[in-house]
């Protein structure tokens, strides 16, 4: 190649980044000063690469001028730190029965661990973050869910003020799933569940999952279902059908009642995907799911 194509060729390429950020220039502006509220899960909490390209996203969101909360889970990491605590986990339908060792151990994997890590890891990329748990504040008030189930709860109350001042302070609250119970003890909540509470109690715009699914499949077993947009009345039929799989209904539930509670949008997309953030919030396409008023 000579000296003129090669010159040719990197002025090209100088051209199609400028016309990607032209092309999320409206987008920008639309969310700028909007609140924006992100389940934090999955392959994107533990692969290296995913991490990095999560915390890119939310930096750059971030440095915008978009107000950022992000909620995180930890469900891997708990069952990893409870083995070596030589605490054998015991489960109930599917949710994990909390007792006190559990919740010992559930308290110090979130707060004391993941939390300060993912704090670390914004940080590293550029974004003001500071680490919260549900406790502080009383961010989130709890009642235990069922006796069988110990110390997991279910959210009675939110004072979502702590995070609100936060971000708009400039600053990338993470908020670790734990919440001071109505009796004064600590419960353990379901990520899902908290993060569309905090989203609907600071009245955010987008609230988004990132999952190690492309979307939300109308079947399962079928490639070809994926749903890229739907309205709230027609998601609550589905879910109400019987069709989605139990690990997606948390997610879904929790859609619907920040949908119910003021929020916009609320997106269900795959973290396994370099900067999907990005992808969805800065793209006329978008990725994964969106679940819209309508």
């Amino acid at each position: 190649m000579s000296d003129e194509q090669q010159r040719r060729q990197s002025l090209e390429q100088t051209l199609t980044k400028a016309r990607v950020l032209i092309e999320a220039l409206p987008y920008i502006r639309a969310y700028k000063g909007k609140k924006v509220v992100i389940k934090y899960g999955g392959s994107a909490m533990t692969d290296d690469s995913l991490r990095n390209s999560f915390a890119e996203d939310v930096s750059l969101l971030s440095l915008v001028g978009i107000k950022v909360a992000v909620v995180h889970g930890g469900g891997p990491q708990i069952t990893r730190a409870m083995g070596q605590a030589g605490v054998e986990p015991q489960w109930v339908d599917g949710l994990r029965v909390t007792d006190a060792e559990t919740m010992r151990v559930v308290q110090i994997t979130l707060a004391g661990e993941i939390n300060p890590d993912i704090v670390r890891l914004l940080g590293g990329h550029g974004a003001s973050a500071l680490g919260v748990t549900g406790i502080d504040g009383n961010l989130f008030i709890a009642r235990a869910k069922h006796p069988r189930l110990g110390f997991v709860g279910e959210i009675a109350e939110v004072n979502a003020q702590i995070v609100s001042d936060l971000m708009d302070d400039g600053l990338v609250p993470v908020v670790a799933p734990v919440a001071r119970g109505e009796d004064g003890a600590v419960y353990n909540l379901n990520a899902d569940t908290a993060a569309g509470a905090l989203a609907a109690a600071l009245g955010t715009e987008k609230l988004v999952y990132l999952t190690d699914v492309e979307g939300l499949y109308r079947d399962l077993g079928d490639e070809d279902s994926l749903i890229s947009q739907i309205g709230a009345a027609a998601l609550r039929k589905l879910v109400d059908s019987g069709s989605i799989s139990a690990g997606m209904l948390p997610k879904l539930r929790s859609c619907m009642a920040a949908l119910e509670g003021g929020v916009q949008q609320a997106h269900i997309l795959d973290g396994r995907v370099q900067h999907a953030l990005l992808l969805e919030i800065f793209t006329p396409e978008g990725i994964g799911t969106m679940i819209n008023t309508a």
